[in-house]
């Protein structure tokens, strides 16, 4: 079995090793019939089509900055950024083989057996978010008024901005796609017109904790999906540092340790592959890792300029609050 960490010890490119690693798995699956790896191959190739050949990001992003534009000119008392990034190459291929392991986990659990290759590989075929941006906003205390909280406030301002975004990126060529989140509660300052289009995790808050509004658009000038998340600084440093990125990984290991434990070993090699790919992912000892470009003192402290594991960065814009810009003035 062809797996990405073998290619992670040859200093090479981070394009290099995503170009040795899908040739050999496609010579492999070719070898064994295994048409679960060609599409693997496949998602490979969408990886470094968007890394290589990634000039219509800069239509992309400058049709994005124009959302900034409107923000800035709309709330010059709130301070926020707008980031974007291509999905790195380890979080891509944990996120393949994690939803391989899903699926087929979920699916015996239902059925009793295991799904048709068809189904799943039209399961596959879900994946919206290797380009992504997040709006983060955050309201300076000096604007509260009196019995106003920070929270509450800040949440108003998130779905406000939330009903205006849908509207101003279909006008510039996107279209938003319906939510996957089935059965999900609906906030009342989300407005009926674009409520379909959200998957809310603040009123539909996840088990960690973590809270995030998204929504993905097809982006028609440039063919691809984009994901835009938005949220408050407080929810960002929740996802991002706090208990969620914590709790988050230790529930993962947890689970994928049981779907183990309930598919017995060797009756369905797409989940024996894709369960032990995820799982040599997770036991990655980073600072071992020699890739250029690329360094780490363990898992936490790491300098990636190469979207290894980081991601490729698209934008980053920055805009401070009216009333902080008044000082610096």
């Amino acid at each position: 079995m062809k797996k990405l960490n073998d290619y992670l010890y040859s200093g090479d490119t981070v394009l290099k090793i995503l170009q040795r690693y899908s040739e050999d798995l496609k010579q492999s699956a070719k070898e064994t019939h295994n048409q679960i790896d060609l599409l693997h191959c496949n998602f490979l190739l969408q990886i470094a089509e968007l890394w290589q050949h990634n000039d219509f990001l800069t239509s992309q992003s400058q049709r994005i900055r124009e959302f900034y534009k409107l923000m800035a000119s709309e709330y010059p008392f709130l301070a926020f950024t707008f980031k974007g990034r291509i999905k790195s190459l380890i979080r891509a291929e944990a996120k393949f083989n994690g939803y391989i392991v899903e699926y087929i986990y979920d699916y015996y659990i239902e059925h009793g057996n295991y799904p048709s290759l068809p189904e799943l590989k039209n399961a596959l075929n879900c994946f919206r978010d290797l380009i992504a941006y997040r709006i983060v906003i955050s309201l300076p205390k000096c604007h509260l008024q009196e019995g106003e909280t920070c929270a509450d406030e800040e949440i108003k301002y998130l779905y406000d901005v939330a009903n205006q975004l849908l509207g101003f990126l279909e006008e510039r060529g996107f279209t938003a796609e319906l939510s996957s989140l089935r059965g999900q509660k609906k906030s009342p300052l989300l407005k009926d017109s674009v409520s379909p289009y959200y998957r809310d995790f603040i009123v539909n808050s996840e088990s960690t904790g973590y809270r995030s509004l998204h929504i993905t658009f097809y982006d028609n000038i440039a063919r691809c999906y984009v994901e835009v998340q938005l949220r408050t600084k407080e929810m960002d440093d929740f996802a991002e540092i706090g208990p969620a990125n914590h709790f988050g990984y230790e529930k993962r290991q947890e689970s994928e340790r049981a779907r183990r434990d309930a598919i017995p070993k060797g009756e369905n090699i797409y989940f024996d592959d894709a369960y032990e790919r995820g799982i040599l992912l997770q036991q990655l000892e980073l600072s071992k890792l020699d890739v250029n470009m690329f360094s780490a003192m363990n898992n936490s402290l790491i300098n990636d300029g190469c979207g290894l594991y980081r991601g490729r960065l698209i934008l980053p814009y920055e805009h401070l609050s009216r009333f902080q810009n008044d000082l610096i003035d």
